[in-house]
């Protein structure tokens, strides 16, 4: 099956990715790391959560990331919306010149995952939501609607395709621009990616939806290329693979294990098959490993290490690219 010709990458280590990591990573490094990967061609990033800082203190400087990111034309700012209160102080922002082009707004498939991670139901969320949906149409921001454990929920087991559906028609009837398909803890796999998100796409033949694949057990870039070669054309990748279930405290699902779709990983895969996704790998590669630095760890991407594929003649004691002149990584 072919992919799309032209595929959109959402990067998500500023958002997905940190909220996994234990340390707080300076607001300065942050708002480098945005600027490493608008700059690497990246035109949509997730770049911080309004999340409260007393729940998740790595964002408690969102608002200082948004003043202090450079825009550029093209480029989506993407943040994460959990409640109310939280848009409040995106709608202050707005105001102000430095808010965000679209916000993710997440209900769980699994209604027993949404009550555990939101403590909501699922008519409570749906109400909350519709009101900062109405708010946000009003200011001209862009929704993403997101349904969670869209393929299997850590807690619930087996997800009922009936309450995704009902997730995602509640998002498309509240006029959310695109649906996220997330995979919370890495249960897909690429039959059930065919099977559940081929029968959306049925159900909704006119609207963009999103991948957004967690390596729980990696399996991230095989799902995301499954949903690609269904003729979706967004996809969200985190550097190094980072990201996954929040740091709060709460008891870790699936042993503990997090992680997103590696970016540098799909994005070079996608690049030898063919489709253009518009970021420099060479760029790319460099923010990844500038992104091992700021975490003092090596992360998951097999491309930092190897680099692109190299198709032309090279010998193994001379530089074979820009790669090899890129800083070592961690050990």
């Amino acid at each position: 099956m072919a992919i799309p010709q032209s595929v959109t990458v959402c990067e998500c280590w500023a958002r997905d990715g940190l909220q996994s990591m234990p340390i707080i990573v300076p607001t300065a490094e942050k708002i480098e790391m945005i600027d490493r990967i608008t700059a690497a061609g990246f035109k949509k990033l997730e770049v911080t959560s309004f999340s409260h800082p007393k729940l998740l203190p790595q964002f408690a400087d969102a608002v200082e990331v948004l003043k202090g990111i450079q825009r550029r034309p093209g480029v989506s700012h993407v943040v994460l919306m959990p409640n109310e209160k939280g848009f409040d102080r995106l709608e202050q922002c707005q105001k102000e010149g430095y808010g965000a082009d679209e916000i993710i707004l997440m209900i769980s498939s699994s209604e027993k995952h949404n009550l555990l991670n939101f403590r909501m139901s699922h008519a409570e969320a749906m109400a909350e939501h519709a009101r900062i949906m109405k708010r946000a149409h009003a200011l001209g921001i862009r929704v993403i609607g997101c349904a969670g454990t869209v393929f299997g929920c850590p807690v619930g087991g087996d997800v009922p395709f009936a309450d995704v559906e009902k997730i995602t028609r509640f998002y498309l009837d509240e006029g959310a621009q695109t649906i996220m398909l997330g995979d919370t803890t890495g249960m897909a796999n690429p039959i059930l990616v065919r099977q559940r998100v081929g029968e959306l796409m049925a159900m909704f033949p006119k609207v963009d939806f999103i991948s957004h694949f967690h390596d729980t057990r990696g399996t991230g870039v095989v799902n995301s290329i499954a949903m690609l070669e269904l003729g979706v054309r967004y996809v969200d990748t985190s550097l190094g693979a980072i990201g996954g279930q929040p740091a709060t405290g709460a008891s870790k699902y699936s042993a503990g294990y997090t992680g997103n779709t590696c970016t540098e990983d799909l994005v070079a895969l996608l690049d030898e098959m063919g489709a253009r996704t518009g970021v420099d790998l060479h760029a790319m590669i460099d923010a990844g490993r500038r992104a091992e630095e700021i975490l003092d760890q090596r992360l998951r991407s097999n491309v930092v290490r190897a680099g692109p594929v190299i198709h032309a003649p090279s010998s193994p004691d001379k530089e074979p690219g820009k790669v090899a002149t890129l800083r070592p990584p961690p050990a």
